[in-house]
């Protein structure tokens, strides 16, 4: 009867935990990366009242005749899928879509935690942060672009705190540098039907004017000063030497709208009757280069050369929109950082007030062999113990094991609310049965007192 009733207690002992886990499960639904725990049960020792024996001449064989003594919680596991992602609309945001935690730093530990929660923002001084921690990674320190368009980190170096205001290395608020122009491309349909201004004589002598096209591209110098450069375009001459295929020259001629900038350059440009560039004329470029000289208030700004692109430009007809664009126009004027943004890649971007956009850094991961060997410490966080495997490093998103992220979602807990329910219920019944061997066990023991009265 005493055996029956300890057994019953260490039931609900066991049970009692499991539900401790349910409630915690359940508490933690709408957790950011929360992951979901689960007991499992395992028995006590048990009595063995005899051994067993084996079969011996006519006697068959005896099992060992064995109580057992009650159960007991065997493990409490941390289920490590992936939640579900969220999605939210802030470019902060995000969610591991595997493996891999974030790698944070700071708190009385000082030294590296993980964390799935990935709803980041930027604090004052313009550490990233989640829940106070500093998140860590690769700080850009100038940007290397590659011909792709990826940018070099140096990963080999330990993961450390991101600050999204610290310039290349002094410390100073982030500002991107002015850049002086360097290209500019010039692309639309000139009218072919327009009337030549001139003769052959003007093909090589007088500009014609007025011009019949005008377009207008915006340049920067080194100091960030910018200034309006109009590349007008105008027909001058129809050479029909060859009847089958006449060629048309335009003139074109660079002029400075603003009266802080000094440019004169001029060409032509000759079509065939197909309204395409004449390839082969060793009087014109279609890739010309002005140099423009800043003056007045800006003298102080050094001479720069621009590159011109005209071939985009073309006679194909004269019908539709006949007009001439800027385009491909690089340079731009010193900007402050307005916002910044997180890829899929792990980079992160910075946005100026000059439209410019810029790498800051790149987020590290951390992976490990046993993640569900991890310590939770609060607030989302995780430590490595013994089992889980050593912290060996940051990795890039998608390398080391280490899966992709996904921008403005954030991982919802991955607890299955009817699961829980449905093991709340069983928990309740089997607490419930526990207690009926404790009522029964103490009824047997009062009867048993009552005997010897």
């Amino acid at each position: 009867m005493m055996k029956s009733m300890y057994s019953a207690v260490s039931g609900l002992r066991a049970q009692q935990t499991k539900l401790d886990v349910i409630g915690n499960n359940i508490a933690n639904v709408n957790t950011v990366g929360y992951k979901a725990q689960r007991a499992t049960f395992s028995d006590l020792f048990s009595q063995v009242l005899s051994g067993a024996s084996g079969p011996d001449g006519n006697r068959g064989g005896v099992n060992p005749k064995q109580v057992g003594l009650g159960a007991q919680v065997a493990s409490l596991d941390m289920i490590m899928t992936p939640g579900g992602p969220q999605f939210t609309g802030n470019p902060l945001d995000l969610s591991i879509s595997g493996s891999g935690f974030f790698i944070v730093q700071g708190g009385q530990r000082g030294d590296y935690q993980f964390t799935r929660a990935g709803n980041f923002g930027v604090d004052k001084a313009g550490n990233l942060t989640v829940g106070g921690m500093k998140v860590c990674g690769w700080q850009d320190y100038g940007g290397k672009r590659q011909p792709d368009g990826s940018y070099v980190y140096d990963t080999q170096k330990p993961a450390e705190p991101i600050n999204v205001f610290s310039d290349s290395y002094n410390g100073n608020k982030r500002i991107i540098s002015p850049k002086a122009t360097t290209k500019g491309a010039l692309s639309g349909n000139l009218d072919p039907a327009k009337t030549a201004k001139g003769t052959a004589l003007d093909a090589i002598g007088t500009p014609p004017s007025p011009a019949d096209y005008t377009g207008t591209m915006t340049v920067y110098d080194a100091l960030g000063n910018s200034y309006e450069v109009q590349a007008k375009f105008s027909k001058c001459y129809v050479d029909s030497t060859d009847a089958d295929n006449p060629i048309t020259s335009w003139y074109w001629e660079a002029k400075s709208a603003d009266a802080k900038l000094d440019v004169t350059a001029s060409g032509y440009i000759k079509f065939d009757k197909n309204g395409k560039i004449v390839s082969g004329d060793t009087n014109f470029n279609t890739k010309p280069q002005i140099t423009l000289t800043p003056k007045g208030a800006n003298a102080g700004a050094a001479p720069f050369t621009v590159n011109l692109d005209f071939s985009g430009v073309s006679t194909f007809n004269s019908s539709g929109s006949n007009e001439v664009k800027s385009s491909d126009v690089d340079g731009y004027a010193a900007g402050d950082l307005d916002d910044i943004s997180i890829g899929d890649d792990g980079v992160i971007t910075g946005v100026y007030s000059n439209g410019q956009k810029q790498p800051l850094g790149m987020l590290a991961l951390a992976t490990f062999d046993n993640p569900a060997g991890l310590e939770k410490i609060g607030g989302n966080l995780y430590v490595p113990t013994v089992n889980s495997g050593d912290y060996k490093g940051g990795v890039k998103p998608g390398t080391g094991g280490a899966s992709m992220l996904s921008s403005s979602n954030l991982e919802m807990s991955n607890v299955d609310l009817a699961e829980q329910f449905s093991e709340m219920m069983i928990t309740q019944r089997a607490f419930q049965a526990n207690s009926k061997i404790i009522t029964a066990s103490d009824q047997l023991l009062q009867d048993l007192i009552g005997m010897v009265r």
